[in-house]
């Protein structure tokens, strides 16, 4: 589509920022990685007044019998998420935020689907947990991989509402 895109890392204290729940948890890291992003870029790397330069960020959390599950600390975590996921269901409560730097103004929304399991069998779980990079995002288990579609009995959206806010001062 002709588009541009510069990846960048916020490197902020995710567990610093704590709500009790998942949709405002979610809002408050994507608004803190905006923030974050916006002093780097502030300067030197300040975009082209002349184009319009949309600042993109995100957060998602799995919720699994109402506990927020973020990315687990250890394999044992990691080990003990997959396995809450067997034969139930969770929820990837997610939000994305965009900025227009011109202008200042954002919005956002979230879309939370719900993902029932079916049995999730030790071995497979030995085998991600070990591998790492299956395990080191929110909810402790890469649900795109396609070694865990056969584990995933049903995906659809629960939910999905906006926010709009204008320009900061």
């Amino acid at each position: 589509m002709g588009y541009e895109f510069t990846v960048m890392s916020a490197d902020i204290d995710e567990r610093a920022i704590r709500k009790d729940k998942p949709e405002e948890l979610v809002k408050a890291l994507a608004e803190a990685k905006a923030e974050a992003i916006k002093l780097k870029i502030h300067g030197e790397c300040a975009p082209d007044g002349n184009q319009t330069t949309l600042l993109i960020t995100s957060d998602q959390v799995m919720v699994s019998k109402g506990t927020i599950r973020e990315r687990p600390r250890s394999a044992e975590e990691a080990r003990e998420f997959i396995k809450g996921y067997s034969d139930d269901r969770a929820f990837a409560v997610n939000f994305v935020l965009v900025t227009n730097l011109s202008t200042g103004t954002t919005k956002g929304g979230w879309d939370i689907p719900e993902i029932k399991f079916h049995h999730i069998p030790d071995e497979f779980i030995d085998r991600v947990v070990n591998q790492g990079d299956m395990t080191c995002v929110a909810g402790g288990l890469k649900l795109t991989h396609p070694s865990v579609l056969p584990f995933i009995k049903e995906l659809r959206s629960r939910s999905s509402k906006g926010t709009h806010k204008g320009a900061h001062s």
